[in-house]
């Protein structure tokens, strides 16, 4: 028997080892490895030729870092160009012109903004509502003008929200509203991977779609790589769940494969919606072990926020559309009677972050919640990769007597990364931050909560991709139950926490203390 349990675990694994080789990962990879090698001989070439073309590449950099000086981008993505193109004029002129200069990105950005104008009907703001907010904080209620004005999304109250403080207790919960579904489904993710996890909720959702109920699933086209065959969405098109990938990766240089859809998002008949860090892998509900124990969050919103979060799945799925969607057949019928144990108190906004704009709502976010504390700040994130606004968000907070604690991961999913974040760490402790490191193994939470008084729980890291390159989501929760679940679950997951102290970095590794540092430089790109 374990003869046979041997030859079958080799097969299967030669296997796998042959579609990686042979298949369109491996495909994908060479186009660009070759693509990357012809641009830096075409560069070579040009800078041997003769001396006014060096020359003329030396002028032709100074006017590019001009150029990108004056873009209304972060000083520190900024930095990261500006290194290469002065460094290696030839090289780092030509590939920032390539890159910049590539077409599909604007027409992605200027079908977005169409689609936000057609969904802009059914994310109007009640003035009433922002009245009442205005009575109870001034300060909340301009973060809430800013949302609705540059974010597109009204503050809203009448919604109840269910803070889960593990992929593994949203997991039964979200099985359980997918069998309620009636009218239709519309889930997307950053991750799917088959296993225990995708393989129970795919069979829910077959069976809704034999019953007639609309089910759309889209996710990331960076799973085509690893996780999902190339032509997945065809095959859920044969069980009838209209299926779509976002932005696959094709065998083509371009800046538009550098903006990927990190959201988390389910909505169910516009009456519930789910967020928060976990995807549709059985890491997320700790089924398979990775990086120790996987901690991770969720919410679950029923009421007038679930509006948001339909528009912001719709803006997406019609991105790469070309039939007009009818927005309006998908709103929740106004008939609706919730439970009465239901608590629908405070104020709450889902909002979503394009990077195809100029906003970085969740960067903004974060910072209004550092700028506004009063007592406290409690933060969960995975990586820890800052530019220098936040790290003088943070810094300040925690100089101007707020607690300010970090938790991160004791055990990383990415070694870079964590150097990263590592070098980090003493600068923000010397100015009185807080960091913990969970012990049990992986920190994926996306939370901030301040004050007992506000939350946020979404898909948005501390780091450069989800602050300025991502699509994100989040929920913005105000003097809602929900908060206080959330600040709770922070108290708990700190008692399995280990404090790192100044003496902590000191010790750490000289070498690994370089490679942070030396990464930094790069740390926009990550």
């Amino acid at each position: 028997m374990l003869k046979e349990d041997k030859k079958k675990l080799v097969k299967k694994t030669s296997g796998k080892f042959l579609r990686i080789i042979f298949g369109r990962t491996m495909f994908v990879m060479l186009s660009l490895i070759v693509q990357i090698m012809v641009l830096c001989l075409t560069f070579e070439w040009l800078k041997n030729q003769a001396f006014y073309f060096y020359g003329g590449f030396t002028i032709l950099s100074a006017v590019v870092v001009i150029y990108i000086l004056n873009k209304n981008e972060n000083p520190s993505y900024q930095m990261s160009w500006i290194i290469p193109v002065l460094v290696f004029p030839v090289f780092g002129v030509m590939f920032y012109l390539f890159i910049e200069t590539q077409p599909g990105t604007k027409a992605i950005a200027k079908r977005l903004q169409k689609l936000q104008l057609d969904t802009k009907p059914w994310l109007k703001q009640d003035p009433a509502v922002m009245h009442q907010l205005y009575e109870e904080s001034r300060g909340v209620t301009g973060l809430a003008v800013y949302m609705n004005h540059y974010g597109g999304y009204p503050v809203v109250k009448n919604t109840h929200v269910e803070y889960f403080p593990l992929g593994d207790d949203m997991y039964p919960v979200l099985l359980r509203e997918l069998r309620k579904a009636k009218r239709y489904i519309f889930m997307e993710f950053f991750i799917i991977d088959r296993g225990e996890m995708w393989g129970e909720i795919l069979k829910v959702l077959e069976e809704k779609a034999k019953s007639g109920v609309e089910v759309r699933v889209m996710y990331d086209g960076m799973c085509c790589l690893a996780l999902l065959p190339y032509r997945y969405p065809a095959q859920l098109e044969k069980k009838g769940i209209r299926c779509k990938m976002f932005s696959p990766v094709r065998p083509v240089l371009s800046s538009y494969q550098n903006n990927r859809d990190h959201r988390k998002v389910v909505v169910i008949d516009g009456l519930t919606a789910f967020t928060g860090g976990v995807n549709l892998a059985d890491e997320y509900i700790n089924r398979k072990v990775r990086f120790g124990h996987w901690k991770d969050t969720a919410i679950m919103l029923k009421g007038d926020a679930v509006q948001s979060f339909l528009m912001m799945f719709l803006q997406m799925w019609n991105v790469t559309e070309r039939t007009e969607e009818h927005y309006e057949r998908y709103l929740p019928k106004r008939s609706h009677n919730w439970p009465k144990d239901f608590d629908r108190s405070g104020y709450v906004m889902a909002f979503g972050d394009s990077p195809l704009d100029q906003e970085t709502v969740g960067q903004h976010v974060y910072m209004d919640i550092l700028n506004e504390a009063r007592y406290y700040v409690h933060i969960m994130t995975p990586y820890l990769i800052l530019d220098s606004d936040m790290i003088t968000a943070l810094t300040f907070a925690a100089k101007r007597g707020i607690e300010t604690t970090i938790i991160m991961p004791h055990i990383p999913d990415k070694i870079y990364a964590y150097l990263l974040a590592r070098s980090y760490y003493e600068e923000l402790i010397r100015a009185g931050v807080r960091i913990y490191e969970y012990t049990p193994g992986f920190v994926h939470a996306k939370v901030f909560t301040s004050d007992d008084e506000k939350a946020v729980v979404g898909s948005v890291n501390l780091d450069y991709r989800s602050l300025h390159l991502h699509f994100e989501c989040a929920t913005y929760i105000y003097r809602n139950p929900a908060v206080g679940q959330a600040e709770q679950d922070f108290q708990e997951t700190l008692k399995k926490c280990q404090k790192i102290t100044l003496e902590d970095c000191r010790d750490f590794p000289f070498a690994k203390k370089a490679v942070g540092k030396a990464l930094r430089i790069f740390a926009p790109l990550m």
